[in-house]
């Protein structure tokens, strides 16, 4: 009798040894996957912000030429807007990009202060359309990188709390940077009202 308790005792054992063996695995299973999940949503959000600055840059060109007609002594400013968004276009990682987005807002802030000294180019319908394109854009941005920085948060916050940390080592997650304004200036909307 001793003997049918000890391998009831054993195979009761064995399938609790199963068992959580089980709940490891498909702890880990769970965990990864979230990591993954999360981690793409991270890089949906980066590109959400990467397709309306491509906007953005695509509305300059047109912008400059506008200025440049009205203002074509005004030359250094107008290089120093296309210069500015050549490298914003060159440029690559979250820092990277957010320095180049400083300097290429401070450059259009440049280019709209201009437009106070030449009133016919403050009248022009296409600069004014072109100024509304520019403002809606610009909105877009900020809300993509409010989302994009939100999903980071979310994503930093999974690799970093127990027993997710543990999955991330394990796999080799790391943290994503936050997409930030370094300059205060640049901080404020790129102003263009007339």
């Amino acid at each position: 009798m001793a003997t049918t308790w000890s391998i009831v005792a054993m195979s009761v054992g064995g399938w609790v040894a199963i068992g959580v063996l089980a709940v490891v695995v498909l702890f880990v299973i769970l965990a990864y996957n979230g990591l993954v999940g999360a981690r793409n949503r991270v890089r949906n959000a980066y590109s959400q912000i990467d397709v309306q600055l491509k906007r953005r840059y695509d509305l300059i060109p047109n912008l400059v030429e506008t200025v440049k007609g009205y203002a074509a002594h005004e030359k250094e400013t107008l290089e120093r807007v296309v210069k500015a968004r050549q490298q914003c276009i060159d440029v690559s990682g979250v820092a990277n990009q957010a320095q180049a987005e400083n300097m290429l807002t401070g450059a259009l802030r440049q280019l709209f202060a201009l437009s106070e000294s030449y009133p016919d180019l403050k009248a022009n319908q296409n600069f004014s359309q072109l100024q509304e394109e520019l403002t809606s854009t610009e909105n877009k941005i900020s809300f993509s990188r409010q989302h994009y920085n939100n999903t980071v948060e979310n994503y930093n916050t999974k690799l970093q709390v127990f027993p997710t940390v543990l999955i991330a080592n394990m796999f080799g997650f790391t943290p994503e940077e936050f997409f930030e304004l370094q300059d205060a200036a640049a901080r404020e909307p790129v102003k263009v009202q007339f």
